[in-house]
């Protein structure tokens, strides 16, 4: 509600918190200026550490050798990699973000959960790089070596490579908040969770295809895997969000 340029958040039917519409605009901006300087320092971070990272992203796959097409391929990659591993590991800081710049327009009740959702979202964040991790892109990788075997030699270009998984941890990371999002959308009152749960044909159809967009290989198996766990999120952060409200 605007009114005489303040902006109010309500909830029940009466006023939790009035300011001016100017300090929500000055709120958002150094929330979002803290997301930049957290992405950047992450960024350089990464980069100052990158050979390990590189071992690390390796780890997945043997037997395969890698090259590169010109002589700054491997630089321009690690740095690919430092500023992709900087947004990757922000990602739950621009949730928690959000999360605080909703907060006022929260009841008293639904405040007490903040706390566990921020920790929840770091939680499901870190299980959904360790299941890209152990199981998708293993799978993924495995699927087209297999797939090549006794007739091309697996060599690999070492940017596409690393563009690869990586792009699979950052859609998995995502992904796995999925419960979260349902359950600020619930708190909220923008959809309730007896709506979400009368979605479910779309939600499974919706699944799908994010399974099929969100993972850069065109393998079934890895299209299948993502698939399955956005639907166990989704009808887990249905359940989360029933409770909530009962």
């Amino acid at each position: 509600m605007v009114t005489n340029s303040n902006f109010s958040f309500k909830r029940n039917s009466s006023v939790v918190l009035e300011l001016p519409f100017s300090e929500h605009i000055e709120e958002l901006r150094q929330r979002i200026l803290f997301l930049f300087v957290t992405i950047l320092l992450l960024t350089i971070v990464s980069f100052l550490e990158v050979k390990p990272i590189v071992k690390i992203l390796e780890y997945p796959i043997a037997n395969v050798k890698f090259f590169q097409l010109s002589p700054g391929e491997y630089f321009i990659s690690t740095v690919k990699i430092a500023f992709y591993t900087g947004l990757l590991f922000t990602s739950p800081f621009g949730i928690s973000q959000i999360i605080l710049f909703l907060l006022p327009g929260l009841t008293k009740r639904e405040t007490k959960i903040i706390l566990p959702l921020l920790i929840s979202s770091l939680v499901l964040f870190a299980l959904g790089i360790a299941f890209s991790y152990y199981t998708l892109v293993p799978a993924a990788l495995n699927f087209f070596l297999n797939y090549s075997e006794e007739v091309i030699e697996p060599l690999w270009s070492f940017d596409q490579y690393f563009e690869f998984i990586l792009v699979l941890f950052y859609s998995t990371g995502l992904a796995f908040q999925i419960p979260i999002i349902q359950i600020l959308i619930g708190l909220l009152n923008i959809v309730s969770a007896s709506q979400m749960l009368g979605a479910w044909r779309y939600i499974i159809l919706l699944a799908t295809i994010l399974g099929a967009i969100l993972t850069p290989s065109t393998d079934p198996l890895t299209q299948l895997l993502l698939s399955v766990a956005i639907l166990l999120l989704y009808f887990a952060g249905l359940g989360i969000l029933f409770l909530i409200k009962n």
